[in-house]
């Protein structure tokens, strides 16, 4: 029997290899194996970037070096800063060049990102029936013009939900896919998207298997890891809006003053990623 793709991850070349010559030296395996040598090396990882490692698409990326010559976002909130922090690392990543990230200066190929209560640009463009139609946490984005010039726009109604829109832009990046008239639509069919931790203060988790709670109870309020907005902005990027940090099972010290405020930091961290607590 051939080896599956899931053969070849978890044994890797080596180990299909010995596969093979174990099985009997098949077309099969004489090609899986071939094919895997002529794979460029990936560098080492752990595994912490996730699905946000924004590695080159390859050939597409010539293309989208055409296609995106800026990107301008004309808010200011803090939401704000997060699209242009992500866009302007994931693009310098992904298309292996800096692509300008401004605040003002249309110019043709732009990407634009915000909503119509925070962009002019956006606001001009009369799309306030579609972004009603997608709520707040909702997203078009599609090719148009904006001042003569020709843009893709990333907008919602939401600051939220152009950040949502934001991250599915760089999925179609990350996967190679054409943004030639784009035209996506997308809305949330369920408000509250939780992710529900089983953690202990004592920094156990109940039916944990992978080690320790994220959330360093002895450490909070004063020192806030980097780690809870790492941990906030890979929520946001596939929709998630909402934590509930505690186990099912609460001990009632976390209502305390004290724990109140070790709670009460977190939120500001979640807050521009649109996760709630």
């Amino acid at each position: 029997m051939p080896p599956t793709r899931r053969d070849f991850v978890a044994t890797g070349l080596a180990g299909l290899a010995g596969a093979c010559a174990a099985g009997a030296m098949t077309p099969e395996c004489l090609l899986a194996g071939d094919v895997a040598a002529r794979q460029p090396a990936r560098a080492s990882e752990d595994g912490y970037k996730l699905w946000l490692r924004y590695v080159s698409p390859g050939a597409a990326a010539t293309a989208y070096r055409r296609a995106i010559t800026q990107v301008i976002v004309e808010g200011t909130s803090p939401t704000s800063a997060v699209i242009k922090s992500e866009m302007s690392a994931a693009l310098e990543s992904l298309l292996g060049a800096t692509v300008p990230v401004a605040a003002t200066g249309l110019r043709d190929n732009t990407v634009v990102i915000g909503t119509p209560a925070n962009s002019p640009a956006i606001r001009g463009l009369g799309l306030e029936a579609q972004l009603k139609q997608a709520g707040p946490e909702g997203y078009v984005i599609r090719t148009g013009r904006s001042s003569n010039h020709p843009v893709v726009v990333i907008a919602s109604s939401g600051e939220i939900g152009a950040l949502y829109g934001t991250f599915h832009f760089l999925r179609l990046l990350q996967t190679g896919a054409s943004i030639d008239g784009v035209n996506v639509t997308e809305q949330p069919k369920v408000q509250l998207r939780l992710l529900n931790h089983w953690d202990n203060l004592d920094g156990t988790i109940e039916r944990g298997y992978a080690g320790g709670s994220l959330w360093q109870w002895s450490e909070l309020p004063a020192t806030i890891s980097p780690r809870y907005a790492d941990y906030a902005r890979a929520n946001a990027s596939i929709g998630i809006n909402g934590a509930v940090v505690n186990s099912v099972n609460a001990d009632v010290l976390v209502l305390s003053p004290e724990y109140c405020s070790k709670v009460a930091a977190r939120p500001n961290v979640f807050r521009p990623y649109g996760v709630r607590m």
